[in-house]
């Protein structure tokens, strides 16, 4: 087979493995460049070598390897170039002393102890023509290297940028960043000379580049973020020329001697800051970058690993060793730092799981060090391990030390501070709380202002919290840094702004009070937010296509599944003002809830009116009216019994009974009960027949549990409107 043919083979079952392995490991809350490492691993001699070797060396022989070494190597350049566009100044400004001193230590503490166990491991695992000074620098970069992109995709992820925690950590990364490279190039240039001394004149050339790409260069760029600021857009033949000075900045750091890698990561963190040059940059970059190419390189690096060389137990307590130097040297340095310069014990301790944070830099770094033949295979595959296991832990570690309900408690309170509530003392009545999640632009408004028809009166604080969860696309680095997600959730908020000024009446518009949030499983954040707020209810909007191949599913059916609080799915048909309503009722509690919600409803408006149905079919018992419906009944001010109509009709199917009363009212109530057909199945399919051919508007109510109805609440309230009326 023609060698170009084999490498095309390759680059489809390495692209195609890394996506679904990346996948498994998102669906475990890693990030997806461990899945992708673990991919290339997999295809290499630990597994795919070892399961299958002859197909193996078929699919993957020795021939082809320089032209993967090649794309890998073009892919590492440009995605060097990346880190260095998303290293913003921004990071560099809070908290700068401390994030020095914490990034520092951290770096040194690590180094330290990495040169230490180098001693142990020259003599066992090294190779001879290098010297222990190269192999101790290479050793102690790599145990101190923090990578800057995963750890900001894991700080965004958690919503924890903008807090002290997340900001100092980006700060102390930032600054890591810039640090371990320094070291590296240091001891690149050390080992391609085999002498502190020789490598000086390297390391002299590098450090005059660097002070022309941060002056001339930098002033250029400028020139080209102006005309960006004019024009708006990136022509072609710009990115042409970005990409043109990308590869010759990495011509010109090879030949001083120091890698391919550090022109690229120059100009990258040379150019002007300006958020839509770097966007739109970023994003005709990122996606052949991270999609086709670095899969490459993890390929690359996973037919270069080699676990079936830990063949003693010996090897695997070396291993052991430098995993817990690794992890040790970073946490202990970074946490004693943070502590000292006056950082709580919880923070302190979440930052040095943070700075532990590895991945694909330490990849790297490690194949740098394997090329120029300062570390061996066996010990390549001992750091492999370290790197994996070490960012691997970062996310659980981190929900460990600081809780992810913690952190969503803390925007929930942050949201209630502001809010303004009703004169009544607090412990009277307690507070009345819609959790609205939006997200659809052309539902939001209707779902928005229908949270506040229910939740609004005189007589009961309430509070509506529309939630705008982000959702961020794939593993995007541009997209997952804070900078972005900030710009992402400042568009948000100002959508929203506009929408809750449009909130009639206007004196209700005090009661919206929105969240906002970075998240990876919207259903899932609904439901735990909602628990920590208390709220009384989740209103969730849903239009009219989403029933027409009859399922009510996807995001709404996993709410309504594991929503800890009680739900109410909206199904807006346009209708401009929700007077006349109509609630299907069968005396089931779900029922009960939509009774509730329409006698709020009710209470709040003076024009609303209410017609309650019940059906009885034909030669079937005749359904009583529940208990709880009967005492609010009883207990109704004239004032509001006035505009109750209770209907009572005989019909062979009441899912129609009801599709016909909509035709004269604005809404439709209904329970998810088997009656209205919108039941959850037991094989898990939602039926929806009301949903599909009710002409009003329709809420579909799911009370949480079998309990004592919520109707005692409401029967204090309309007591209340009957006394001062």
């Amino acid at each position: 087979m023609h060698p170009a043919v084999l490498v095309l083979l390759q680059v489809l079952i390495v692209i195609g493995l890394s996506r679904l392995v990346g996948l498994v490991f998102r669906w475990l809350n890693q990030p997806l460049v461990i899945g992708e490492i673990v991919a290339g691993i997999m295809l290499g001699p630990s597994l795919f070598g070892w399961v299958a070797p002859d197909l193996a060396a078929t699919l993957f022989p020795t021939n082809t390897i320089p032209f993967l070494d090649v794309l890998s190597e073009v892919g590492l350049i440009f995605f060097m170039f990346l880190i260095g566009l998303e290293l913003n100044p921004k990071y560099l400004k809070s908290n700068l002393d401390i994030a020095i001193l914490t990034s520092h230590v951290s770096i040194l503490t690590p180094f330290s102890l990495g040169a230490i166990l180098a001693l142990i491991l020259y003599p066992l695992v090294s190779n001879s023509t290098v010297s222990f000074t190269a192999f101790a620098l290479f050793l102690g970069a790599a145990m101190s290297i923090t990578a800057f992109p995963v750890l900001a995709r894991i700080i965004t992820e958690n919503n924890l940028q903008g807090t002290r925690l997340g900001t100092l950590a980006l700060t102390c990364a930032a600054v890591d960043d810039v640090t371990a490279w320094c070291l590296l190039a240091v001891a690149i240039a050390v080992t391609r000379t085999n002498s502190m001394l020789g490598a000086l004149p390297t390391i002299i050339e590098a450090i005059v580049y660097i002070v022309f790409m941060l002056t001339v260069v930098r002033w250029f760029l400028q020139r080209l973020a102006t005309y960006y600021r004019r024009t708006g857009r990136l022509t072609q033949l710009v990115v042409a020329g970005i990409y043109m000075g990308v590869v010759a900045s990495a011509l010109i750091t090879e030949y001083i001697g120091i890698h391919l890698i550090f022109g690229a990561f120059l100009l990258g963190a040379a150019m002007p800051k300006n958020a839509g040059l770097v966007r739109e940059l970023a994003e005709k970059t990122e996606d052949f970058v991270l999609i086709f190419l670095l899969p490459v390189f993890f390929a690359y690096s996973g037919l270069r690993t080699e676990i079936g060389l830990l063949n003693r137990p010996e090897l695997w307590l070396l291993c052991l060793a430098v995993l817990a130097v690794a992890i040790a040297g970073k946490y202990i340095g970074t946490y004693a730092a943070a502590r000292v310069s006056g950082i709580e014990h919880r923070e302190a301790s979440a930052l040095g799981w943070l700075m532990n944070t590895r991945g694909l830099t330490e990849l790297i770094v490690l194949n740098i060090g394997l090329s120029l033949g300062v570390i061996t295979p066996l010990l390549f595959t001992m750091l492999v391990i370290m790197a994996l296991v070490t960012t691997f832990m970062t996310s659980p570690l981190l929900e460990w030390t600081y809780p992810k309900k913690l952190i969503q408690l803390d925007v929930l309170e942050a949201s209630e501070e502001t809010a303004e509530t009703s004169p009544i003392p607090a412990n009277s009545v307690p507070t009345y709380r819609i959790l609205v999640p939006v997200a659809n632009p052309t539902t939001q408004r209707g779902l928005v202002q229908l949270a506040v028809a229910i939740a609004g009166n005189k007589l009961q604080p309430s509070i509506v919290h529309p939630l705008s969860l982000i959702e961020l696309e794939e593993d995007y680095l541009f997209q997952s840094t804070p900078v972005e997600a900030e710009r992402l959730i400042n568009e948000r908020r100002s959508h929203l702004d506009e929408l809750i000024a449009s909130i009639e009446p206007p004196q209700m518009r005090h009661l919206v009070h929105p969240i906002f949030r970075i998240s990876h499983d919207v259903a899932r954040e609904t439901a735990q937010l909602a628990a920590l707020d208390r709220a009384d209810l989740i209103l969730v909007g849903w239009h009219r296509p989403a029933f027409s191949k009859n399922r009510l599913g996807g995001r709404v059916g996993k709410i309504l599944s594991i929503a800890p609080v009680d739900v109410a799915v909206f199904v807006n048909r346009g209708q401009e003002k929700l007077e006349n309503i109509l609630v299907a009722y069968s005396a089931n509690f779900h029922d009960d809830l939509g009774l509730e919600i329409a006698l709020r409803l009710l209470v709040n408006n003076d024009n609303n009116r209410l017609t309650v149905l019940q059906v009885n079919q034909e030669n079937q018992p005749k359904n009583e009216l529940s208990y709880e419906f009967r005492t609010v009944m009883e207990r109704l001010p004239d004032s509001v019994r006035s505009r109750i109509q209770i209907q009572i009709v005989e019909a062979p199917e009441p899912i129609q009974a009801v599709v016909e009363m909509s035709q004269n009212v604005d809404l439709t109530i209904a329970g998810t009960s088997r009656t209205w057909g919108i039941e959850r199945q037991t094989l898990g399919r939602y039926t929806d027949e009301l949903a599909v051919q009710c002409h009003s508007s329709l809420l579909i109510t799911r009370r949480y549990a079998q309990v004592t109805s919520h109707l005692a609440s409401v029967i204090e309230v309309e007591k209340g409107l009957g006394t001062r009326g």
